[in-house]
């Protein structure tokens, strides 16, 4: 299982009583398999909120639990990629993927076994000797990935993994998530500034508001892709020609630019 609980949060930086206030009030629960995209201005605490589901902070009110365990720490049931890829560069893409598996203490044969399951699917066979410097950002992104799902977590978080990549290879990302995400579901919590992505990929997108960040908006986007069939769809362009993904995508916009309105008023 891999629910997500946020219950009453609030993190302040610095004293509690005179720091900056990043997350106020917090209630959000994300259902196990279930992939819940945030977006929000900048400095309205989404990333913090990832962090805390890490275990990377701990939250000055409330609580952050996962299957009804408060997090304290980092822990193997989470793993988390991050914009920038993080691999080691002296290390090849197998061995990249198997340094996670390493520090669990997976015995060798299954460790082989799950590294060859995670290549078949992330369609990396053919570059599990390659160094990182000889693939492309795009490919980068997609053997961190693949060390995140090969440790078969509960929960997979994801702060803006394709921020650093070029439009093009975005694109491919996004309908490589999309397919890996359908074929081996894991709760998914995702950071992103940008709202066409939001909407493609999550089943659910939270709203946030300028600091302190609250929720603003949760906006269920399953059962429209569900009714509308958008995974009859190859290509995230022809998606994002829909009526219903258009409407979508304004609504989001106009939310958000409702709190950049404020923030200048």
């Amino acid at each position: 299982m891999g629910v997500i609980q946020f219950k009453n949060v609030g993190k302040v930086f610095g004293p509690k009583e005179s720091g900056f206030v990043a997350l106020k009030d917090i209630n959000l629960e994300i259902a196990d398999k279930e992939f819940v995209a945030i977006v929000g201005p900048s400095g309205c605490g989404k990333t913090t909120c990832l962090r805390l589901v890490a275990g990377f902070d701990n939250p000055t009110d409330g609580a952050v639990m996962v299957d009804g365990t408060p997090i304290k720490r980092p822990g193997p049931n989470r793993a988390v990629v991050f914009q920038q890829f993080a691999l080691f560069p002296w290390k090849s893409v197998y061995d990249n993927i198997d340094i996670g598996l390493r520090n669990l203490n997976v015995p060798k044969a299954e460790r082989q076994s799950r590294i060859a399951a995670i290549l078949n699917l992330m369609n990396l066979e053919p570059y599990a000797e390659h160094f990182p410097h000889q693939l492309s950002g795009g490919m980068q992104q997609r053997v961190a990935i693949a060390r995140a799902y090969v440790l078969d977590p509960d929960v997979l978080l994801m702060d803006e993994p394709f921020g650093a990549l070029d439009a093009q290879t975005r694109v491919v990302m996004q309908e490589e998530l999309v397919r890996l995400a359908r074929k081996n579901p894991r709760t998914v919590l995702f950071i992103t500034h940008a709202v066409e992505e939001a909407v493609y990929l999550a089943d659910r997108v939270v709203i946030m508001t300028r600091a302190p960040g609250r929720i603003k908006e949760v906006l269920d986007i399953a059962s429209i892709r569900k009714a509308e069939d958008w995974d009859s769809h190859e290509k995230i362009e022809d998606v994002m020609d829909l009526e219903s993904f258009v409407h979508l995508r304004t609504q989001i916009w106009r939310s958000l630019r409702e709190e950049k309105a404020d923030q200048h008023a």
